[in-house]
């Protein structure tokens, strides 16, 4: 008995030594880690990375940016099974221990002991959320150590809820996913209400291994985690055995599901993902901003296609370039080779797949497409294919397949209309550009700088300065408007010959044509893109006037000539400014500045930011008081519309009388009704008016045009600024564009036109003089004036006038 108390006594020394020793290296460890210990406070209001987002005004997906894809989710919307089955996996007593289980940790240390090696067992969810946002994943003890104290800090702090759902949108699932919102989303394209029992477990299981046990790149070892989770959801009672066998026998479902971009339009999101970095920096892609544009999907949709048609039609007038590559079949014998090989040739934008010619007969040719998928082309097939010799001149049609391509050849595809069969094709060598904005506030509308963007994404809509050629005539017309003309002063379409130093020799303008048309009323040369008698009215008016007088259309003075070649568009300007620049026409005379980002949204759904454009406000419109008073002026449209006590909107500056631009959409309409727009007349409305223009050498193709709802610029041409090729104006390249783009755009939109100003007057001319007559002329004609425009009454000669005649001399120069 003495022996047992004896033994017992120093059994209870011991113990108390060692728990005073325990409490001893507990406080000490507490003490050495203290300093090192994070403010949990800051957990509740944690900034997820979230990635950046870009939508069409219409709330349609245009593009995600960002490393990290996360769909964060409150608590409460994670359904009851998924958090029984994460608790499952990770933490069957998350919800009684403190922070720290202490079964789990025994378990860990003693397969430390028994296996000699340091391992993150013993882990509960709480000290997985300390280590995912405080710690570093370094399997050191100190760290563990801090790991620990930190799961008890949050535990004292924070609620179970509130824990559970900081670990469901931080842990990271694979394949860039974290997050269970994002993990569903990825794996199985669907929103966590949506999953599966079999679902739910894969995506509970992922977090341990989420590489490895991946169920996209190792679906054996995946099923094994998942079915693992499900059977302890049912050891633990969660779910019923019935339900644990049928979910244990159920196939794989997980596959990699991307962002679903639901609107093309890459071109404009680079224009968004540039501006949200220079608001925000680095920030900007994980910060979680939702960035809603102007773009209005169907138009956007329609100015892909009508631009992509336009280009290929482009394209296969003039021929074929021949196989995007030739290789040896000996090297590719089979079908895995050749996938391969296609790999390296990802489908260009408008459906054009790359194929691998294989077999080759004089009828037809057997073209492999990958994943053992064959089909053949015929003769019908490649009929456009005409050999390419240069811009202006192709070859003989084909009389046989194998003319065009042979065994080994890489090739372009593309399906028929409505799906139908297959043709050859090939990517257009030539580039394009289609902008479409509001005329009322600017607003981009539809946005397309190039063929494809992800084979080129330089944005030619925005950052291609080229010659606008005779689409600029307008606004050398406007100014002579400005300066005391009208639509019917007559100028003589004589040569012309300008002495310029800049050039070697003499300037000596001519129209497309070659041919020379004599006295002209400026109507009729805006019809019919008569160059001399553009180059005489800017001459009269003064280039340094008319420079001058660009400004009113947001033209930049330095980009253009200081001398009479302004007359025909040899300045430069990209097809947004010449949008921007016939808006002002559109718009009855308001200049108003293109804008694309409408609001950006914070994760929350607040709006941090709201662009307020410059908006047509016409007599007898309100204009919404400051609260400081005036309007303050605004450049362009970069107002913020979030800040307090913005107005609405800033209205736009008259920059052109409504008697001017009145005019200049009348004549502007006779292009399309009379001149050389004339394929317009094909959408049967009578609101359209528009220009075309041609560069020389054929080197650019523009057709700009608008009614009152939309103004739009088609451009067309090479980067390296090569020929388009013989008969290639703005009329055969750019004008088809237009049509087939305003035609879906403005579809079932009433007729706007123009309101007559006050004050105008019509009256009867004469067709040749523009002088004023009475109802006995035979060649009459109706035409608008201002009250200082009226001619005089009666027909005159025109001192010094020239016959209509094509044979002129070249002593009469201007």
């Amino acid at each position: 008995m003495k022996f047992f108390l004896v033994s017992l006594r120093v059994f209870l020394s011991a113990a108390l030594a060692a728990l005073t020793l325990g409490v001893f290296v507990v406080a000490g460890a507490y003490l050495y880690v203290a300093p090192q210990m994070p403010e949990v406070d800051s957990l509740r209001d944690v900034q997820l990375q979230v990635p950046l987002r870009v939508f069409t005004r219409d709330g349609e997906l245009m593009a995600e940016y960002g490393e990290q894809r996360r769909e964060p989710v409150a608590v409460d919307e994670v359904p009851e099974l998924m958090r029984l089955a994460f608790l499952a996996a990770e933490d069957e007593r998350f919800e009684e221990h403190p922070g720290v289980d202490v079964v789990g940790l025994t378990r860990a240390a003693v397969n430390l002991i028994s296996t000699r090696e340091k391992t993150q067992g013993g882990s509960t969810i709480t000290m997985q959320v300390a280590r995912n946002f405080f710690l570093d994943r370094d399997k050191t003890y100190t760290r563990k150590i801090t790991e620990i104290f930190v799961a008890m800090r949050i535990e004292r702090e924070l609620s179970k809820d509130e824990i559970l759902e900081l670990y469901l949108n931080k842990i990271f699932m694979g394949q860039r996913a974290y997050g269970v919102g994002a993990a569903a989303q990825i794996y199985y394209g669907k929103t966590l209400d949506e999953l599966t029992l079999p679902q739910i477990a894969m995506i509970a299981g992922l977090p341990q291994a989420p590489s490895a046990a991946n169920p996209v790149t190792n679906p054996r070892r995946a099923m094994a985690r998942r079915n693992y989770v499900l059977g302890r959801m049912h050891d633990l009672g969660y779910i019923s055995t019935e339900d644990f066998q049928v979910a244990r026998e159920a196939p794989i479902t997980a596959r990699l599901h991307s962002a679903v971009v639901e609107v093309s339009a890459g071109h404009v999101a680079e224009m968004v993902r540039m501006e949200m970095v220079a608001r925000y920096g680095e920030s900007a892609y994980e910060d979680g901003y939702r960035v809603y544009t102007t773009l209005d999907r169907d138009m956007q949709e329609e100015a892909i296609r009508a631009l992509r048609m336009g280009l290929l039609t482009y394209d296969r007038r003039h021929g074929y370039r021949g196989p995007e590559a030739e290789v040896d079949l000996d090297d590719y014998p089979d079908e895995a080779a050749r996938d391969r090989l296609l790999a390296g040739y990802p489908r260009a934008g408008g459906g054009l797949w790359a194929g691998l010619v294989t077999q080759v007969s004089s009828d037809s040719a057997t073209v492999y497409m990958g994943q053992g998928e064959e089909i053949e082309l015929n003769l019908a097939a490649m009929e456009w294919a005409r050999p390419y010799i240069d811009a202006s001149r192709v070859g003989n049609a084909p009389q046989r397949v194998s003319q065009v391509v042979s065994p080994g050849h890489v090739i372009r595809v593309m399906r028929g209309e409505g799906g139908e069969g297959w043709s050859l094709a090939q990517v257009p060598a030539v580039e394009g550009a289609i902008v479409a904005l509001d005329p009322e506030d600017g607003a981009v509308r539809a946005l397309v700088g190039g063929y494809d963007f992800f084979r080129s994404n330089f944005n030619r809509a925005v950052r291609a300065e080229r010659q606008p050629g005779s689409a600029f005539k307008p606004f050398i017309y406007s100014a002579g408007l400005a300066h005391g003309h009208s639509p019917a002063s007559v100028f003589n379409d004589a040569p012309v010959v300008v002495a310029d130093i800049s050039l070697d020799g003499d300037w000596r303008p001519r129209n497309y044509s070659g041919r020379f048309y004599g006295p002209t009323r400026l109507r009729e040369a805006l019809a019919h893109s008569r160059n001399l008698v553009s180059v005489r009215l800017l001459d009269e008016v003064g280039v340094e006037p008319t420079l001058d007088f660009l400004g009113h259309f947001g033209f930049e003075r330095s980009r253009h000539p200081s001398g009479l070649s302004l007359a025909l568009g040899s300045g430069s300007v990209t097809p947004l400014e010449l949008t921007r620049g016939f808006a002002v026409f559109a718009n009855g005379g308001y200049r108003v500045d293109p804008w694309f980002l409408d609001r950006i949204e914070d994760p929350y759904g607040e709006v941090v930011f709201r662009t307020v454009p410059r908006r047509v406000c016409p007599p007898p419109c309100q204009v919404p008081a400051h609260p400081d008073g005036d309007l303050v002026a605004v450049e362009g449209a970069a107002l913020d519309g979030s800040a307090s006590g913005t107005p609405e909107f800033v209205p736009a500056e008259r920059t052109l009388s409504a008697t001017n631009a009145y005019q200049m959409v009348s004549m502007l309409q006779d292009v399309i009704t009379s001149g050389t727009g004339r394929r317009a007349t094909a959408l049967g409305r009578d609101d359209l008016a528009g220009k075309t223009g041609t560069t020389n050498d054929l080197r650019d193709a523009w057709f700009s045009g608008f009614n009152g709802d939309l103004v739009t610029s088609v451009w067309v041409g090479f980067d390296d600024y090569s020929s388009l090729g013989r008969r290639e104006t703005g009329a055969s390249a750019a004008l088809p564009v237009w049509v087939d783009f305003m035609g879906k755009a403005l579809e079932g939109r009433p007729e706007r036109l123009p309101e007559e100003p006050r004050g105008m007057v019509t009256v009867r001319i004469d067709a040749d003089t523009g002088k004023r007559v009475d109802h006995r002329t035979q060649r009459a004609i109706f035409e608008t004036f201002t009250q200082d425009q009226l001619p005089h009454l009666g027909v005159e000669e025109r001192s010094g006038s020239t016959p209509r005649r094509d044979d002129m001399t070249p002593d009469q120069i201007f």
